[in-house]
């Protein structure tokens, strides 16, 4: 039996510590997090931070580890990375996963390889001279953090009056202290999710998105199919290849988040070096397209073969359990509930539960996964379920 390490072991975690186990790989998880929910189905556990790679190695070496991955966080890339290295596992190159770190180092190499159609990008830190900066760029700009996990930290800016407020957010945001600069593009928000095999570059999947509105910019839900010509769908795809090969990506599972204008002009907006979270890897991908692919992506940590074959396939629509402020006063039996709408509910809400107001992914609660025949139809079931859900949790009686 091959032992597999996860890297982190929160809720997007533990589903691939379920498939994992599911396949009949032995499997080691580490969080900072003592009371961490994939600590549960995990064979074996360590309460270590992911971010403390020498840490995590001694781990990994002490329990003789087949192979590693993470996913649905980009904490836990460059430990996964550094573990592979140093064990001669299969993985990402180190040097590459520290340059997929570095949004704006990102942006430089995808610019000079005319990878995609963005202009405006610039790198920033404490010492920066804003008021400068400022007279060069052409407004409206986005400003995240360099190193930040999906929307945490990021803003848009209308005005110079603006820029100093965003960067600091931004900044704060980061590990290294560093934000990235980029215009703001006016378009809709879609996600790719691939995965490399032996330096084979698969694009599994072209994913349509739902954001909330500025000044926050958080996932609301995803859908496969999308609402893209099969032209521009197509055109998404090859530009998510060769930002791939570009930025030398070898192993394991990129997703990509990308803006697309009503003119069909593309850019890619963000990259992680790791499955995407939001239910992509259980529920969009296999549903949308029919490839088990959390399972192909643990087959390719440990270097057992692959089949990427698709199955039966559906269209499929998730939502986000996001929500105003509040705490909950009731919930509903999930089981009579997933009958009734025809939805799968996937959420850690208790009642007394406090909930914050949805800014970022960490204020979710949880997601609804439809499936039916066509998008519209998907769509729709998701929304029924969620809009019952935002109706009566905060209600004391039912």
């Amino acid at each position: 039996m091959k032992k597999v390490l996860i890297i982190g072991a929160g809720f997007l975690q533990d589903f691939v510590i379920c498939k994992a186990n599911s396949m009949g790989y032995e499997t080691y998880a580490v969080d900072a997090d003592p009371d961490a929910v994939g600590f549960k189905h995990a064979h074996h556990h360590g309460v270590i931070n992911i971010v403390d790679d020498h840490a995590c190695l001694e781990y990994a070496k002490r329990n003789s580890i087949d192979g590693v991955l993470t996913a649905a966080t980009d904490y836990g890339v460059l430990t996964a990375s550094y573990i592979a290295q140093k064990m001669g596992l299969p993985g990402l190159k180190y040097e590459v996963a520290k340059l997929i770190k570095n949004k704006y180092k990102v942006r430089k190499c995808l610019f000079e390889n005319q990878v995609d159609d963005t202009e405006q990008a610039y790198e920033i830190d404490g010492y920066t001279n804003l008021e400068e900066l400022s007279c060069r760029l052409l407004y409206p700009v986005m400003v995240k953090p360099c190193d930040g996990s999906g929307s945490r930290g990021a803003s848009r800016v209308d005005i110079s009056a603006q820029l100093k407020a965003a960067c600091q957010y931004a900044m704060k945001n980061s590990i290294t202290h560093r934000a990235e600069i980029e215009s703001f593009i006016d378009g809709k928000e879609y996600g790719a999710e691939s995965l490399v095999i032996n330096g084979k570059i698969c694009v599994l999947g072209i994913m349509q998105k739902w954001m909330t509105k500025p000044p926050y910019y958080a996932e609301l839900g995803h859908s496969i199919p999308t609402d893209l010509t099969t032209e521009v769908e197509e055109k998404a795809t090859r530009y998510v290849y060769n930002a791939i090969k570009a930025l030398g990506i070898n192993h394991g599972s990129v997703n990509m988040d990308m803006l697309i204008t009503k003119e069909g002009k593309i850019h890619i907006i963000d990259i992680g070096a790791r499955m995407g979270g939001n239910m992509i890897g259980p529920c969009i991908i296999p549903y949308g397209t029919g490839i088990d692919y959390m399972g192909a992506m643990i087959q390719n940590a440990v270097a057992d073969p692959i089949d990427l074959k698709s199955d039966e396939y559906t269209a499929v629509a998730t939502k986000l359990l996001a929500f105003k402020e509040g705490i909950v006063q009731y919930l509903p039996d999930i089981e009579q509930f997933e009958k009734r709408f025809g939805v799968e509910v996937y959420h850690h809400m208790k009642v007394g539960m406090q909930i914050n107001e949805y800014h970022t992914n960490l204020d979710g609660c949880g997601y609804i996964v439809a499936r039916a025949d066509t998008q519209e139809k998907a769509i729709k079931k998701a929304e029924n379920a969620l809009n019952y859900f935002r109706n009566t949790i905060f209600l004391r009686t039912r």
